[in-house]
């Protein structure tokens, strides 16, 4: 402002002229000791430039107060820069040189920043490098021109490193994951792995498939076990009870298969020269006789010496079919019964094996698969029982021969997916036929009529309950199951496409709506 400066020169020219005569600064001494620009003697030794002697010798031109304040802040300025410059320098020096806790760097750096004097507070002591474990590389055994360590001793030792804590000489470097020979043995052994797993699993298929059919049926009459239970039963009783009930069907379906085929055969047997009488006499069958000569082929046949061990074999043949199936139900029986007590602990073993978190969403889904096993068991078990006592009512109304047996038939076959009713259906029908034809005609009307009235009508309603699973993966997972294991893969291929629609339902579509 234009007062400020006026009032400034006033009070400059109030001052005694000696004070500048002198080269004195009216400010003070300088940061490093020397006269300030005002006043003293340069840095240099020469006078200041609006005091003292210019450095040719001659005198310097008076300058106001002004502008020799603005030549001293100019200066301040250099000299700020200066010093900050020096203290960093040093202090850089001091860090990379001296150890940590060293003063003297310290000390030097408060001085050159304080004018000579030291600092009131020292500079934060210099951070801790960092030290970087680097693993010991081995030193490199030179070989030793001309020396062989399979002849020399010394020379083998001193090349394997051999002292007293390493008797047998120094290990080499360990071969990496990515080494060739390592990724090549670990998927060869991989391979021959899964190769020896698929053989084991061919080998015993058929033991594996008892045991699946028999935990099939354990499930399939665990709801049976549970509603006994809920009427105050233990459960050891209960699976007494409904495993008695399981023996009392198979025993039934023995006593009522069983000794009227036994009677047939040996009918059959007995009458065997009676019917080729019956052939002789027929005129068709005697015209065909004297074109292809039949019957002298048949009894050239049965008269061969190799017809009779063919028929031993034959006989052979089916005494082993029918003594590995009686084991194989023995087996199944009693792994159902095993598996029936023991389900409980083995559902809890199961989802056990997964994380504590997951836990209970895992029990509330395997409860829910369960139960629609067991319904489909039940479900299953009530169209067969349909299917054959609408067979057995029918057979005895047409008065066709051994009606029980083929009635049972007709329930057995019910279980198999599909083509089960139709395959009773056309054994009925044959024997119906032999009957006579109006009977057998009547018998293919009516299990057409039937099979419509079960697939539209019973069969949709009972499975809707049990299992919900859309007819059209019913039917793929029957072909798929049918195809892969046969009769066994046709039974279990439904409950199981209810349990992966289920997962699918309640685990995959909700991860993938979230996503």
């Amino acid at each position: 402002m234009p007062e400020d400066t006026e009032r400034e020169n006033q009070a400059e020219a109030s001052r005694p002229a000696s004070s500048n005569a002198t080269g004195e600064s009216a400010d003070g001494a300088a940061p490093d000791g020397g006269a300030a620009p005002g006043g003293g003697a340069a840095p240099d030794g020469g006078a200041a430039p609006d005091g003292g002697a210019a450095p040719d010798g001659r005198g310097a031109p008076d300058r106001t107060p002004a502008e020799a304040r603005s030549n001293l802040r100019d200066w301040i300025r250099v000299r700020a820069r200066e010093t900050i410059r020096s203290v960093a320098a040093r202090r850089a020096q001091a860090k990379s040189n001296a150890e940590p806790g060293d003063d003297a760097g310290r000390e030097a750096d408060g001085e050159a920043a304080g004018g000579g004097e030291p600092s009131p507070e020292p500079p934060a002591p210099a951070p801790t490098p960092i030290q970087i474990a680097i693993p010991a590389v081995p030193e490199q055994r030179m070989h030793e021109p001309g020396a062989d360590p399979l002849t020399d001793m010394e020379v083998r030792k001193r090349e394997a490193g051999v002292d007293e804590s390493l008797p047998f000489g120094r290990p080499g470097q360990p071969l990496g994951r990515t080494h060739p020979f390592v990724f090549g043995f670990t998927g060869a052994l991989g391979v021959f792995a899964a190769w020896t797993l698929i053989q084991a699993i061919a080998s015993a298929r058929q033991v594996l498939i008892l045991i699946v059919v028999s935990l099939f049926l354990a499930v399939g009459l665990n709801p049976a076990v549970e509603a006994l239970q809920r009427r105050r039963v233990s459960r050891h009783w209960a699976v007494a009870m409904v495993f008695l009930a399981l023996l009392m069907v198979f025993a039934g379906f023995g006593a009522a298969i069983v000794p009227p085929l036994t009677n047939e055969i040996t009918a059959f047997i007995d009458h065997v020269p009676a019917y080729i009488q019956q052939l002789q006499q027929n005129p068709n069958i005697r015209d065909l006789d004297q074109r292809y000569q039949l019957l002298g082929k048949l009894q050239e046949t049965v008269t061969n010496a190799n017809f009779g061990k063919q028929a031993v074999s034959g006989i052979v043949g089916v005494g082993r079919v029918v003594v590995g199936g009686l084991f194989s139900t023995f087996t199944v029986l009693i792994l159902t019964l095993y598996f029936l007590g023991s389900l409980p602990t083995i559902k809890n073993f199961f989802y056990r094996m997964a994380p504590r978190s997951r836990r209970a969403r895992v029990a509330l889904l395997g409860d829910e698969i369960l139960v629609r096993i067991g319904g489909y068991v039940a479900g299953t078990v009530a169209v067969a029982l349909v299917a054959g006592t609408s067979a057995y009512v029918f057979l005895l109304i047409m008065e066709v021969p051994f009606a029980l047996p083929l009635a049972l038939l007709v329930a057995l076959t019910a279980f198999i997916p599909l083509v089960g009713a139709t395959i009773g259906a056309s054994l009925v029908c044959v024997v119906a036929f032999f009957d006579g034809v109006a009977t057998g005609i009547i018998c293919v009307i009516f299990f057409v009529a039937y099979q419509q009235i079960e697939n539209y009508v019973i069969h949709p309603r009972v499975m809707k309950r049990a299992v919900d699973v859309h007819p059209a993966a019913t039917i793929i997972a029957a072909l798929i199951g049918g195809t892969l294991l046969g009769i066994v893969g046709a039974l279990l291929a439904i409950p199981t496409a209810a349990a992966v629609s289920l997962i699918v339902r309640e685990v995959v579509v909700p991860r993938q709506d979230t996503l």
